[in-house]
């Protein structure tokens, strides 16, 4: 079961979307967000002098997924300034660093390294990255301290609308899993905080309608792009457990059609996910 916390954000100009200053108590460590369009004030903040980790946020028009570059600095501002003439794609960034500059370079290459790792795991978004980052070798004392920093960094994410960073947890309750089936083809899945996840190992149709939409004509292009999805002959098979946005968008992927989520998941009863929900208010 996740631990409960609490975290304080500083909106540093008054604007929910400007410069937000992320803090916790009894922590030092300090997360920075803000719009690639307030940049030029946002930069005058006294923590982009800081070493720290960052990562820049934005989209791509053939491409459903959020892209992202994942860098660390012995100086946030100056690497920022020089992401700024060279790179298109980002239009916001969070950075960690801390009030007490305990990060050395050898921590935040780590912690890059880390960060790296996890999105490329995950494979919920396109990474921009032109090298793959080398994580650095650190005595235990440092990693423990930057494997608890870390942490605390993958807990803030999803507050501040990034998820490409969250693990999925199956549930421990077995009942929970839900089932798909069309034309021969079978699948499981099951809710969560990360939204809907599809289960790997479910099939996959392969012929999408004529009237399917065109975002999850694209989600389903970029997860075979992204090895989410493998032929299977006539039909793909997912090879992890991947989380949607919604319960329809994961049916819809699956059975390569429109579709009404609550009613095509159903549990090994028949029951449907609507059924279940229902009861659920009662």
């Amino acid at each position: 079961m996740a631990q409960a916390f609490s975290i304080n954000i500083f909106l540093k100009d008054g604007e929910p979307e400007g410069l937000r200053i992320i803090t916790q108590l009894n922590k030092t460590g300090i997360g920075v967000v803000f719009n690639r369009s307030t940049f030029a004030e946002s930069r005058k903040d006294e923590h982009f002098d800081k070493p720290g980790v960052y990562v820049l946020i934005g989209a791509l028009d053939d491409s459903t997924l959020p892209v992202v570059y994942i860098g660390e600095a012995e100086n946030i501002r100056e690497r920022l300034i020089n992401h700024n003439n060279k790179l298109d794609f980002w239009d916001k960034a969070i950075f960690f660093t801390t009030s007490n500059n305990s990060l050395n370079k050898a921590h935040v290459k780590y912690l890059e390294a880390k960060l790296y790792g996890i999105a490329q795991e995950n494979k919920s978004c396109t990474i921009k990255n032109s090298q793959i980052p080398k994580q650095a070798v650190l005595s235990a004392q440092d990693e423990a301290y930057a494997e608890s920093f870390l942490v605390d960094m993958l807990m803030i994410f999803p507050i501040v609308g990034l998820s490409v960073f969250e693990k999925v947890k199956k549930p421990k309750n077995k009942n929970k899993i839900l089932h798909i089936a069309s034309k021969g083809l079978t699948g499981t899945g099951y809710e969560s905080a990360n939204g809907f996840v599809v289960c790997k190992g479910t099939q996959v149709q392969g012929r999408e309608t004529k009237s399917i939409h065109k975002s999850i004509s694209s989600i389903r292009k970029d997860l075979l792009k992204q090895g989410v999805l493998i032929s299977g002959g006539e039909h793909f098979i997912f090879t992890q457990d991947y989380p949607f946005t919604s319960v329809s968008s994961a049916a819809a992927v699956v059975l390569a059609r429109s579709a009404n989520g609550r009613l095509d998941w159903k549990d090994k009863s028949g029951k449907t996910l609507k059924q279940i929900q229902t009861e659920i208010t009662k």
